[in-house]
């Protein structure tokens, strides 16, 4: 079993991007630049927020967070996003999710200029990857790739199954994982709540790709012997031995899975790191204009 260490290859991946942007600087470009959203204190969204805002640091980009409290309208938020398409020194923005129930997150992720939107939401970056064109991938499924991509994992003609299906993690996986292209070409079934043989088809997988936020969902039972596993569930468990009251559980029971893997991601430490990166990347992408010009 080799664990596969998300938070070493970010680094790495971070350090690739400030040369390549201290290449651009000293060249005479722009510095590229993020700015980022945040309505009210929730506190996974301070946390990610806080560690994208490090992450720029690192990489050399220029950093804007904007802040409001839960009661901002939908109307202001709006208004705040139609500025940022419009300010040209802005090379892209997220707008950090969830937000309030009172605001429409898919009008405000529609609102984003999709040449902007380095999380890879808008209608427009999902449907261009659904088809293989040139987009911005949503990070944390272009963090798994990546992964995949530097381990050199297989995955041509492997039976690929994806837990969840969500528009975040879970769909554009297992259109990324299809996908004629390394990371790729593989045979993909999603599972989720409704599906009948989910056990059976797990037990089949070459690849599993767990992302239903359920804790320790999947066991050594579920699991043949040599599969990968890339467990994307973050669920904040109550443990009263840590400092913080919590600790942050995987979708996969580790300890019993791991024995059974060729490969496999650890919560936290895997995936979580790969996502930020891959904001990182879309912006020096967005900054360079590559795929929108």
């Amino acid at each position: 079993m080799e664990l596969i260490d998300g938070k070493a290859i970010s680094a790495q991946i971070k350090q690739e991007i400030a040369q390549e942007v201290a290449q651009i600087v000293a060249a005479g470009g722009k510095r590229p630049h993020l700015a980022a959203i945040l309505v009210g204190h929730d506190g996974g969204s301070e946390t990610y927020v806080a560690n994208k805002v490090k992450a720029c640091e690192e990489c050399g980009f220029t950093s804007t967070l904007i802040r409001y409290e839960n009661n901002v309208t939908e109307d202001e938020l709006l208004d705040t996003v139609r500025q940022l398409n419009a300010d040209d020194d802005v090379d892209g923005f997220i707008v950090q999710l969830p937000l309030p129930p009172h605001i429409s997150e898919q009008r405000v992720i529609e609102t984003i200029d999709y040449r902007k939107d380095v999380d890879g939401f808008h209608p427009i970056n999902v449907g261009r990857m659904s088809i293989g064109l040139p987009c911005y991938i949503s990070a944390t499924p272009n963090g798994i790739l990546e992964l995949l991509k530097r381990y050199n994992i297989d995955t041509r003609g492997k039976k690929c199954v994806v837990l969840g299906r969500s528009n975040i993690v879970g769909k554009p996986m297992a259109m990324l994982m299809m996908q004629k292209n390394y990371p790729g070409d593989a045979t993909v079934t999603v599972c989720h709540s409704r599906s009948k043989d989910l056990v059976k088809e797990c037990q089949e997988a070459d690849i599993i790709i767990a992302a239903m936020g359920q804790p320790n969902f999947v066991r050594a039972d579920m699991v043949k012997e040599g599969a990968v596993i890339i467990d994307v569930g973050t669920t904040r468990v109550p443990d009263a031995t840590r400092k913080s009251g919590f600790k942050l559980t995987g979708d996969v029971k580790f300890d019993e899975v791991s024995p059974k893997c060729s490969y496999i991601t650890p919560v936290p430490g895997g995936v979580g790191p790969m996502t930020i990166v891959s904001l990182m990347k879309n912006t020096l992408l967005a900054g360079k204009k590559a795929i929108y010009g």
